[in-house]
């Protein structure tokens, strides 16, 4: 699918490299927040793309990100698990996932990416919906389903992001940029209608905590909690944050 070049936007340059680290405090390690929804209410999990190896190895080591090329559909997976735990395995989860990055780190790699991520989907039974935009995103939000009888009961977000925007690719179009993000001037167009009371979201991106978080309760009315600081999916399965940074909405 053709898309237009937009200005870059960039990133914190260590989210996935990092060193894991202790850090305290209960909201710190709160990756599987509570929910209030009974599973009549639908869940959703944003997954960004993974940078091309081709750019990223001209980098410093120690700046590189997403040697693997799986560090947003891991935990987006764990995520699922957790949901169907705790909510039964017809609880109403849809996974809206980046597709154009995993194209192309598909072909630089040289793996059938677009198969195993349909796979996940095939195993839990839940609905996958692949994206091409920021805008996209709020779209599903507001008309993924009828939004007077499913309310969103949470929405979580794994990838790339600076303290203004979601990036739903980062350093795969252009080394070091992205081309498709979701701007925080751009959350005024989500239906505050559309979420259950006190819906459970949470961004696993860098620095969402510093901007974005209060960006979106202004605009939803609902809190979006964020790090300040960067964070590290070194452990894919449990992505924290880094060192000196802590959890805000």
């Amino acid at each position: 699918m053709a898309r237009t070049l937009r200005s870059p936007l960039r990133p914190c340059l260590a989210a996935a490299i990092l060193a894991v680290s202790a850090f305290a405090t209960g909201e710190s390690q709160a990756l599987f927040g509570g929910s209030s929804s009974k599973g009549i209410d639908e869940h959703i999990i944003l997954s960004g793309g993974p940078a091309l190896r081709r750019w990223e190895n001209l980098r410093r080591e120690s700046d590189r990100h997403d040697r693997w090329w799986g560090n947003y559909i891991r935990p987006a997976r764990v995520r699922i698990q957790h949901l169907q735990k705790q909510h039964g395995s017809t609880v109403p989860i849809t996974w809206l996932v980046y597709r154009p990055c995993y194209e192309s780190r598909a072909t630089e790699d040289g793996k059938p990416l677009i198969s195993w991520i349909e796979s996940v989907r095939d195993k839990y039974g839940i609905r996958l919906v692949w994206i091409y935009s920021g805008r996209d995103v709020i779209k599903y939000i507001n008309k993924g389903r009828n939004r007077r009888r499913t309310k969103v009961a949470s929405f979580y977000y794994y990838g790339h992001s600076n303290r203004h925007a979601f990036m739903m690719d980062y350093s795969n179009d252009i080394s070091g940029a992205s081309t498709a993000w979701l701007h925080e001037r751009d959350l005024s167009s989500i239906k505050r209608s559309a979420f259950a009371r006190k819906p459970d979201c949470r961004s696993y991106g860098c620095h969402t905590g510093e901007s974005m978080s209060a960006k979106w309760r202004s605009a939803t009315r609902t809190k979006l909690w964020g790090a300040v600081g960067k964070t590290d999916y070194v452990d894919p399965t449990n992505p924290i944050v880094s060192p000196g940074g802590y959890w805000k909405y």
